[in-house]
């Protein structure tokens, strides 16, 4: 059997368009059923969405091979297209895909076919094959192509020696077992032998294991490169050192995995127990580590948190254009956004839809550890985060405690200091954390509790424990902690401006607008600038000029703030157009409205990536913030409205410069992510 016994002409198309993803494998669908394989249509066609749920089959190159083995295939086929203009295909580097083959695989124990298939998927790793494919003018053409290949193919194999003695073992395998296995294996013997060493890939695809490795090649071989997203047996590979990866690691980052095996960059692999689940457990936790554990229940939080940063922050940014183009962006003051009653809809529903995103960041991380049951205390830590301890009002309360400055009032209601104790999205990473291992502790500690019980372990005793143990967490030592915090930073605000270091005062404050994002540096910085403004109105209020230099000194300290607020969001957007390697499909989907909330002056838009990668992508936001806050200052920039960005540029004085500024603080941005980030993987 060849390919050319699989692909008939109908189902060839060259010079195809398509609107999206889900439209391409629609027409793909449709031209395999051309070829009359498909028994059940609809069958086939839910078969190969299912496949596409489980990972992307766009392996990168512009390449994508969908496949489905069902009962609805009568007979082995194939299908293709050729793209010219490309189609977003959710591929693994990325990029459109412009060549696409469609496979429909029979439920059945003749496997023929997959050795044909197998071959196809092989000859895809080649470069020229795929030009010519791409090239081709005509059907026959295309197939001729396919068939010059594969005759090819076989006069390599024919002459090929066999090899004696491995210096490099692999095992591929996909949950299909149709393409992606051996497309692993072609490109690790590709990079093998470009590399000068030998190399012996076995293959466990629909039809088994292939080339299956023997107890003397394992014993002589220098590592083993495991590039798998099914079962493996892993016992054979006793005491030797072992790369575990995903199959796509195999295909993409072939070379990076044969030169670790080359230089010995492997772990031992360890078989320590004989029971499968527990073997099954170990395996799990060597190929992640603890380090990985940590990131994966981070970017739980992350993901579902988006959604309400994006919608909530834009909502918020109409609100502003709606008041704006009602004629109040000079004049709003500090009620802007809620002058009309459209905009104060707006800025409500999406001031709710912000105020969310903590809670779901804790949240979700909290689900991501302790699953379930950690819901419900990850949301209370993030309400807490959010929200800040309970202010005591003098009268209220006095049934609780007699002394005027007793423990449980100094600390849960007020802080140490009574100052703001908002933690903000750093706090909500904290609180979910803490609430998913105090929920896996209390899951361990009711372990031995009578079977009776079991009810109501996840309906009581988790949520109850779960959330009371976190409120005492979250009001007694890390909210309080942010009261000194914010009591400190205003106090070092305050002497810097009355010492006239204005300059300094604008990089303190653009900075500090960029390192939390809603948490209590930036709050100190924004309940200072709004301070400065309340003080200008005094100034002038006792006879005060506008033009006078402690008044000018106020404005300038708050369009330091806002300046350096704008920067992230914008700084990000550009980063993500002009260094999209570096961010998840996910992320890059994310710049228009990190446009538009960076100038809105919503600097949350910012946090799922800085939660995501706080290491690298806060020191870039930080020292682009302060670069735009310290050349605001220096120009002698000016604002005297407390919030919206762009819509109140009315207020801003010397605006060309304050733009000028925003700009290069955003560029600086940008570009350090480009250079500090890793690119995704």
């Amino acid at each position: 059997m060849t390919i050319r016994d699989l692909l008939r002409k109908e189902s060839i198309q060259l010079n195809g368009t398509a609107t999206g993803k889900n439209d391409l494998l629609d027409q793909m669908v449709a031209l395999m059923a051309k070829g009359g394989n498909i028994a059940d249509l609809e069958t086939y066609k839910k078969g190969v969405y299912e496949r596409e749920a489980e990972g992307t089959t766009g392996i990168g190159e512009g390449i994508a091979i969908p496949h489905c083995k069902s009962e609805a295939v009568s007979e082995p086929g194939l299908a293709a297209m050729v793209l010219p203009q490309g189609v977003d295909f959710d591929s693994l580097d990325g990029q459109p895909v412009n060549l696409v083959f469609l496979i429909a695989a029979p439920n059945t124990k003749d496997n023929v076919h997959l050795d044909v298939l197998s071959k196809l998927s092989v000859l895809l790793m080649d470069e020229n094959f795929t030009t010519a494919l791409r090239q081709a003018r005509t059907v026959e053409e295309f197939l001729q192509v396919i068939d010059r290949a594969e005759a090819l193919g076989k006069k390599e194999e024919s002459a090929e020696s066999v090899k004696v003695g491995y210096e490099i073992l692999a095992v591929t395998g996909c949950p299909t077992g149709i393409a992606h296995t051996y497309m692993a294996a072609e490109a690790l013997e590709k990079k093998a032998t470009e590399l000068g060493t030998t190399i012996k890939v076995e293959t466990r695809g629909s039809g088994g294991a292939k080339n299956v490795l023997t107890g003397e090649e394992i014993a002589s071989a220098k590592a083993i490169i495991v590039a798998a997203d099914t079962k493996v047996p892993m016992e054979r590979f006793q005491g030797k050192p072992v790369i575990q990866c995903k199959v796509a690691d195999g295909i993409n980052r072939a070379e990076n995995l044969i030169k670790r095996a080359i230089n010995g960059d492997a772990p031992i692999y360890h078989v320590n127990v004989d029971d499968e689940s527990k073997r099954e457990e170990s395996h799990q936790k060597e190929t992640s580590g603890f380090a990985h554990d940590i990131y994966t229940h981070l970017m739980s939080g992350v993901s579902h948190m988006l959604p309400f940063v994006i919608g909530g922050g834009i909502m918020i940014a109409l609100a502003f254009l709606i008041d704006t183009l009602s004629g109040y962006g000079a004049t709003g003051g500090g009620n802007f956004g809620t002058i009309t009653p459209l905009a104060a809809f707006f800025k409500y529903a999406g001031g709710l839809a912000m105020g969310l995103m903590v809670p779901v960041l804790a949240g979700y991380i909290a689900y991501s550890i302790a699953d379930r049951p950690g819901l419900a205390v990850g949301f209370t830590g993030g309400l807490l985060a959010s929200s800040g301890n309970l202010v005591f009002n003098e009268g209220s309360y006095s049934w609780f405690m007699e002394s005027q400055n007793g423990f449980i009032e100094r600390f849960a209601f007020q802080g140490p200091t009574s100052g703001n104790t908002v933690s903000g999205f750093l706090g909500g990473i904290v609180a979910g954390f803490l609430a998913g291992y105090i929920v896996l502790l209390l899951k361990k500690l009711c372990s031995k509790l009578p079977e009776s019980l079991e009810g109501i372990k996840p309906t009581l005793i988790y949520p109850l424990g779960g959330i009371f143990v976190i409120s005492v967490l979250m009001c007694f030592i890390f909210n309080p902690l942010i009261g000194l915090i914010n009591t400190g930073l205003s106090v070092m605000l305050t002497s810097i401006s009355a010492a006239g270091m204005i300059t300094l005062l604008g990089l303190l404050l653009g900075a500090m607008m960029a390192i939390d994002m809603g948490g209590p540096i930036n709050k100190a910085a924004y309940i200072f600038g709004t301070g400065m403004l309340a003080t200008a109105s005094d100034l002038m209020a006792n006879g005060a000029a506008a033009t006078d230099p402690a008044v000018q000194a106020c404005y300038i300290a708050m369009a330091s703030i806002m300046v350096g607020g704008m920067v992230p969001p914008v700084g990000i957007a550009l980063a993500c157009q002009f260094f999209p390697k570096k961010f998840t499909k996910e992320e890059r989907n994310s710049k228009v409205s990190n446009l538009v909330m960076g100038a809105s002056f919503i600097t949350e838009g910012a946090i799922p990536f800085a939660a995501a990668d706080p290491a690298r992508v806060i020191p870039c936001t930080l020292v682009g913030a302060g670069v735009a806050g310290f050349l605001s200052a220096l120009f002698g920039c000016t604002l005297m409205a407390p919030h919206g960005g762009l819509f109140v540029f009315a207020t801003v004085g010397n605006p060309l410069m304050y733009i000028l500024s925003w700009a290069i603080g955003s560029v600086i941005t940008a570009v350090m992510l480009g250079f500090l980030k890793k690119d995704v993987e």
